[in-house]
């Protein structure tokens, strides 16, 4: 059996920017980028036609978003480093984790699932290397994941079936085996109109985890 976990707001609680086209602003005028005078207009817009239920990475999301008011990312500054580089070093600090909190109850059901069989991390995450970086300042053990996979890595968002696959793939498994644990209805909840099983935390709470697990064995 696989046991899928959502990250944010599921396992752990991390501070996002409250005003996240500021902070990605912030960032890239520190890093010699001009920005627009309508950068709130440009940050909130589509650039860039993508499949339904396909993932964009921030940082292309905000390289588009120079480009279509004329910032031309492909350049280079005077040490070689390309512009489309700074912008993505912006997008990560702008959305460093900072201070992670485990939540309570996170670490022994994501234990007791481990007990149960394989254990992974799906999480919705337009941020390269969030996800990853996010855990390892968490109290969460690592050792009992076996795959973490964001959306941004597999490129679908959940609740697009594609993106419970990567999970089943990386593992070697079906839908059918896996249960996903999230807090989200709209998007970890999808998981049962693709084969798998969902428990929402609105009705299970992570602390009553262990014993449904158990009983599902």
């Amino acid at each position: 059996m696989i046991t899928s976990f959502d990250l944010f707001g599921t396992l752990v609680e991390a501070p996002r920017p409250p005003a996240p086209a500021t902070a990605v602003a912030t960032e890239l005028e520190a890093r010699g980028i001009p920005v627009p005078e309508d950068w709130s207009d440009a940050f909130s817009e589509y650039h860039l036609d993508l499949p339904e239920g396909a993932e964009l990475s921030l940082p292309e999301h905000t390289a588009a978003a120079l480009a279509s008011r004329g910032i031309d990312v492909s350049e280079h500054d005077s040490t070689g480093v390309a512009t489309s580089e700074r912008v993505t070093q912006a997008v990560l600090t702008a959305f460093d984790p900072g201070a992670v909190t485990t939540r309570d109850g996170a670490s022994e059901a994501v234990t007791a699932a481990s007990r149960r069989g394989n254990v992974a991390v799906l999480s919705n995450c337009t941020v390269p290397g969030l996800v990853s970086r996010t855990l390892e300042q968490s109290a969460l053990d690592g050792a009992c994941f076996d795959a973490i996979v964001s959306s941004v890595e597999c490129g679908w968002r959940k609740p697009d079936r594609r993106a419970f696959e990567a999970v089943t793939d990386r593992l070697d498994g079906s839908l059918d085996e896996l249960v996903h644990v999230g807090d989200d209805p709209q998007t970890d909840g999808g998981a049962d109109a693709v084969g798998a099983t969902s428990v929402l935390l609105s009705e299970t709470p992570l602390t009553a985890l262990p014993d449904v697990l158990e009983d599902s064995r």
